[in-house]
């Protein structure tokens, strides 16, 4: 599994020849990153002088952060065994008719797959900007460049994220489906920009 991997051989990995680890799985790790920044923060606020009437919020947002983080761990494998299934799809035996038909199936199928699989990872990566605001605006001040930095590993996350689904968005052919995730992507890149432009108005150093 890529997410066993250390730091190292993941990016050598990635450096490699294979088209896996690609920029969904990224995106994956980036949102981790931005849930771990989050939660740091939010650890660093617990049981410090002068944050005693956060202390709620911050354990709330460190649990959640944690959650977080573990789903993204799991997105990173995910992202890439969906661009797997998707290779597999066209090496699909052409020799009939039938099997044509059962190929450009499955392509399909393959690609609508590759193309939910980050749209996943933007809409969850977007969640963590509210809970890296919280640790922005309450969380423990000599931390705030931390949570500063976990918004903008969230917004990368989620842009990345959202590049690869419209690229495999580009090969379906059913409309309505694109049409579909295309109105969300489009929402999602406007709303993570503001958000982000929102929350860093508020870091003071």
């Amino acid at each position: 599994m890529l997410a066993n991997l250390t730091v190292v051989d993941f990016l050598e990995e990635t450096a490699s020849n294979s088209p896996v680890p690609g920029g969904g799985s990224i995106a994956a790790v980036s949102a981790a990153f931005s849930a771990a920044l989050t939660q740091m923060v939010a650890n660093l606020t617990l049981g410090k002088k002068g944050y005693e009437d956060v202390q709620e919020e911050a354990e709330s947002v460190a649990k959640e952060a944690a959650r977080m983080k573990s789903l993204f761990v799991e997105y990173i494998d995910k992202d890439s065994d969906a661009f797997n299934e998707v290779m597999n799809a066209f090496k699909l035996p052409k020799d009939t008719d039938e099997n044509i038909e059962q190929r450009k199936k499955a392509i399909q199928d393959a690609t609508k797959l590759a193309a939910l699989v980050p749209l996943d990872v933007a809409r969850e990566a977007y969640k963590i900007m509210a809970l890296a605001q919280v640790a922005v605006e309450k969380g423990n001040k000599n931390a705030v460049t931390d949570a500063a930095v976990a918004t903008m590993m969230a917004r990368t996350a989620v842009l990345s994220a959202l590049y690869n689904v419209k690229i495999n968005l580009g090969s379906i052919k059913d409309s309505e489906f694109v049409e579909k995730v295309a109105k969300e992507v489009d929402e999602l890149e406007k709303n993570v920009k503001l958000r982000e432009e929102e929350i860093l108005s508020k870091v003071v150093l």
